[in-house]
């Protein structure tokens, strides 16, 4: 085993260890959020962080075999994202001041 084997590892091994803390902060903050869209932004973020730890593993293997996955769950929460952002409590007050100027200059406030 070359050092450039052993860096690699220690690389993989210390980017596992981060994930791994990250997820363990992010599962508190679902499940001490103080409102459900702080639960919403952390469970697209624990989405985040299982794709790197996908990725991860495939790295780690050398295989490319978990790709498909990859897509579609990055496809997934870039869809639930712009959901929760659509329907969360408070998006509709853009297009209601969107409505609301007369002469659509976006300059007059």
């Amino acid at each position: 085993m070359g050092w450039l084997a052993a860096a690699d590892s220690a690389v993989l091994g210390a980017s596992a260890v981060v994930l791994t803390i990250a997820a363990v902060v992010v599962l508190f903050r679902i499940t001490r959020g103080p409102t459900m869209l702080d639960r919403a932004i952390a469970f697209d973020v624990l989405v985040a962080i299982t794709i790197g730890a996908v990725a991860l593993d495939a790295a780690l293997r050398r295989d490319a075999e978990n790709l498909p996955f990859l897509l579609v769950a990055t496809l997934l929460g870039f869809v639930g994202s712009v959901a929760v952002a659509r329907f969360s409590p408070g998006s509709d007050e853009v297009e209601a001041d969107d409505e609301t100027d007369p002469g659509g200059d976006p300059d007059v406030r």
